[in-house]
């Protein structure tokens, strides 16, 4: 499978290619449709990479920076709690202090949450990011 454009610029994977047209895939939607070959250009983004764009891009972050369970439980509380303490998470939560601070440590690269004051300790917030993040996965993606 490749990456394609057509000639208007819009991005598509193309599934099957014949002499004259090639039947091609809207990775927003997964309609499927047949364009003429003169149409088109072969791209050079990875077709896995143009698939993975149909979902947005607050929810692949999210997904590609929890491992398990666990971390993305970890970010919804942040999210619902709003700014917790390092104390309160360690209280709280089934995670050793070395697990924690490596998941904080992941999602603050990822840019997930902020350091953030908490009754004058350290702690952490949600970014907008994945505020809107975890709004969407609740919804079902939408």
């Amino acid at each position: 499978m490749r990456t394609v454009r057509d000639d208007e610029g819009r991005r598509y994977l193309l599934v099957k290619r014949s002499s004259e047209s090639s039947l091609v895939r809207d990775p927003d939607t997964g309609e499927e449709r047949y364009v003429p070959n003169a149409d088109l250009t072969v791209g050079e983004a990875s077709p896995l990479s143009t698939a993975a764009e149909a979902v947005p891009g607050p929810v692949r972050r999210v997904l590609t920076a929890t491992p398990n369970d666990r971390a993305l439980g970890l970010l919804v509380e942040l999210v619902d709690r709003g700014p917790t303490g390092v104390r309160t998470l360690l209280d709280a939560y089934d995670l050793c202090e070395s697990d924690l601070h490596g998941l904080l440590a992941e999602f603050r690269a990822a840019g997930l949450i902020d350091e953030a004051r908490v009754a004058g300790e350290r702690g952490y917030e949600a970014t907008e990011t994945t505020h809107d993040a975890v709004a969407r996965l609740r919804a079902g993606g939408k």
